[in-house]
């Protein structure tokens, strides 16, 4: 009950008031400006079910990966639901840049300091011709020499209404869901960074979590490619059934160009499905991507590469202390709030027992 109380004060907890800052022309909401312009850019969603502390925990363990030195990360949100988890992320933010502060700081008089937080990765500077290009979010701020030594992404987030203001969608279905509308939203947003970025991850947040560099295990890293994995359905008896599975909308990577090629195309097919159902409410996102990436017009303009690998479940995990062997995990029970709050509970015990960790979450440890 000791621990319960305190991820409720994750919470309840308010951030001291700050001035907005617009992240691109106008829109959207600048919660960190990073070092330098990045490479990838990370698009996550969250869907009508997301807790702060489903928001909570992907943060934490996304903050302490390499993939934060390398992508800048950009929230969708609900428009309804854009204040609630404004607290969170600036929260975590500056925990972040706290315990990126005290790494340094320890690192410098002590390297055998024990630690689960390997911030070098925040210390490598990027190459000479990318560090002069100019960051696209924001107002550029004045001269940061200390900042400039560091290299992390920006934290961006906008609301849905931002991109879809019609909710383009709803003249098909009579509910459209966060998972079928980001889609609405794909088009516009990733037509206005289309020279900004090489890569392009989109990741629904309340069924993943990001611990690594998927793309760093991929050969082909064209324009075009787009990588995909399928999960597995269940029989009527509860089995798994590898020959009826569909293709996971979760996680989605790869360049630019692929993407963006995607994203465009799953808007029509979600159309051109809903068009022809009966039941306006009857359309399954994964089904529906199951059946673009079968379409052989479309594979003519992408490099399409479906794995069969099962991305394995956080739930089932022996402690948290493995956490650094994967790249990517699925929540699993995902509809189960007390699941992540468990996961959450079973991740700050383990962070906690390092003296870094436990001076930067006193309040959580």
């Amino acid at each position: 009950m000791h621990r319960r109380r305190k991820l409720a004060f994750i919470k309840l907890r308010k951030h001291p008031l700050t001035e907005k800052s617009f992240a691109l022309q106008g829109m959207g909401t600048l919660y960190r400006r990073g070092t330098r312009s990045m490479h990838g850019l990370i698009i996550c969603h969250l869907t009508e079910s997301v807790t702060v502390n489903d928001v909570s925990l992907f943060l934490r363990l996304f903050f302490r990966s390499s993939l934060y030195s390398k992508f800048d990360i950009l929230f969708i949100f609900n428009s309804s639901s854009a204040l609630v988890f404004d607290n969170v992320i600036r929260r975590e933010n500056d925990l972040f840049l706290n315990l990126l502060t005290r790494f340094k700081q320890l690192n410098r008089s002590d390297e055998n300091v024990k630690s689960s937080f390997d911030g070098v990765h925040f210390m490598k500077l990027r190459e000479k011709e990318k560090e002069s290009e100019e960051i696209i979010w924001g107002k550029r701020v004045g001269n940061v020499s200390e900042l400039t030594r560091l290299s992390y992404g920006s934290v961006i987030g906008f609301e849905v209404d931002e991109f879809d203001s019609e909710n383009s969608l709803s003249g098909f279905m009579d509910h459209v869901p966060m998972s079928l509308r980001r889609w609405a939203c794909y088009t516009m947003l990733l037509g206005r960074v289309r020279r900004s970025f090489k890569y392009t991850m989109l990741v629904d947040l309340k069924e993943v979590l990001l611990l690594g560099d998927p793309l760093g295990r991929v050969n082909n890293k064209s324009p075009e490619s787009i990588y995909l994995s399928t999960f597995p359905t269940l029989n009527k008896h509860g089995k798994r059934n590898s020959e009826l599975s569909q293709v996971s909308p979760s996680i989605i990577f790869g360049g630019a160009r692929g993407i963006r090629r995607l994203s465009n195309a799953m808007l029509i097919e979600i159309v051109r499905t809903a068009m022809q159902r009966k039941r306006k409410n009857s359309v399954s996102e994964s089904g529906v991507l199951s059946q673009l990436v079968k379409n052989e017009y479309f594979l003519k303009n992408v490099k399409l590469t479906v794995t069969t690998e099962l991305t394995p479940e956080a739930s089932s995990l022996n402690s948290a202390g493995s956490l650094s062997n994967y790249t990517v995990l699925r929540r699993g029970n995902n509809n189960i709030d007390m699941v992540q709050i468990h996961l959450l509970i079973k991740f700050m015990k383990h962070v906690c027992s390092f003296p870094l960790h436990s001076l930067v979450y006193n309040n959580d440890c």
